[in-house]
């Protein structure tokens, strides 16, 4: 089986647990899955206020990890081979520079790389409520085939703690890349007990 190759972006946007989450999850299942992280300073900053997490552990759940200054990572080239970029949480300014095609840091430019090589794009944000210039740059990547994955929870597998809630983001992500799980219930028509 070949290896999948998937590069994860953790951005300055409240959510950072999503991205650690989908880290964790991808470090633990045995499907023959090559991470590659990129963590931006200021969710270096959020992990530290939104979590009991410190940022080392962070990288350490990734095979690879690069600064969002590197702009010579491997990542930043379509001639590397990689299946799929999640940006995990995606802060709007994230999401208006891949809209805008201003790559000045890695995150921008791997998105970037991912669209002009027809590869996987899910772009995770985390915001509300939305502006019209949010939902304008959304409809404009959604044309482009990005997969704009919001972290909005359902509640019909009728979570029971904070990190239902989660894994039912990262579920849904994993869904999205084509990675079996079992981080919650899916809807099957009929009421849950």
């Amino acid at each position: 089986m070949a290896t999948k190759r998937i590069v994860i972006a953790l951005t300055g946007a409240s959510g950072v647990i999503y991205g650690i989450r989908l880290l964790e999850e991808l470090s633990r299942v045995n499907q023959n899955i090559e991470t590659i992280a990129i963590i931006s300073e200021v969710a270096e900053e959020i992990i530290r206020i939104e979590t009991d997490y410190d940022p080392s552990y962070v990288k350490s759940l990734a095979n690879r990890v690069f600064s969002p200054k590197d702009l010579t990572a491997p990542v930043a080239s379509g001639s590397y081979l990689f299946d799929a970029v999640v940006i995990v949480p995606c802060s709007m300014k994230t999401l208006g520079a891949i809209a805008n095609g201003f790559a000045s840091n890695l995150i921008v430019r791997v998105a970037e790389v991912a669209m002009k090589e027809r590869r996987k794009l899910i772009l995770v944000p985390r915001e509300t409520p939305l502006s019209t210039i949010h939902l304008e740059n959304m409809l404009k990547l959604s044309r482009a085939g990005v997969i704009i994955l919001p972290a909005c929870p359902a509640f019909y597998h009728r979570p029971k703690k904070i990190s239902d809630l989660v894994d039912y983001i990262v579920g849904k992500i994993l869904d999205q890349l084509g990675i079996e799980h079992e981080l919650f219930k899916r809807w099957s028509g009929e009421i849950l007990p």
